[in-house]
């Protein structure tokens, strides 16, 4: 129960500052940047059996995925981590991967977990290591692209520049 309340106050409070940040900056039209570059949750009733659920930001629509992950907390979300958001969707918009870089201990990772849980898409976080081989990343890549979940790759430049030039190609 307490982690239940824990999550909406932390939703709750990052939606609070959105609004402040709309409000300071004049938005006044469903077109201004500020509003487009929100993470948005659309419902339309008349798609589907029962409805359909989108997720949009920017110019980029992407169908909500449905996977349920429990009540496992939220991250605290600041402006760093929503232009994070932005620069991850653009990359998938895109049809490309995102790389977030900066020091240990910033929430790089913990930022990809807390997109992919407001999307409902299921993310295995992978542990690298220079024990990797060719081998094994092929079969993390073929049980991510067989299950459709998201990978995070944390700590990826422990990998072998050898191994990450054959997975590559």
């Amino acid at each position: 129960e307490r982690s239940k309340t824990v999550a909406l106050i932390t939703m709750e409070l990052h939606n609070r500052d959105v609004i402040e940040r709309l409000i300071k900056s004049g938005c006044k039209d469903p077109q201004d940047f500020t509003w487009l570059s929100q993470l948005r949750f659309v419902f339309d009733p008349d798609e589907g059996n029962f409805g359909i659920c989108r997720v949009q930001q920017t110019n980029y629509i992407l169908p909500y995925s449905y996977e349920y992950q429990g009540n496992n907390g939220r991250l605290v979300v600041t402006p760093l981590t929503d232009r994070c958001v932005l620069t991850l969707l653009t990359a998938m918009a895109l049809h490309r991967g995102g790389n977030p870089l900066g020091p240990a201990g910033t929430g790089k990772t913990e930022t990809v977990k807390d997109l992919a849980k407001n999307l409902a898409q299921y993310c295995v976080v992978v542990n690298c290591s220079d024990g990797m081989d060719y081998k094994s990343v092929g079969r993390i890549f073929s049980g991510l692209c067989q299950s459709g979940c998201w990978g995070c790759f944390d700590e990826f430049n422990r990998i072998k520049i050898e191994v990450i030039s054959v997975v590559a190609m």
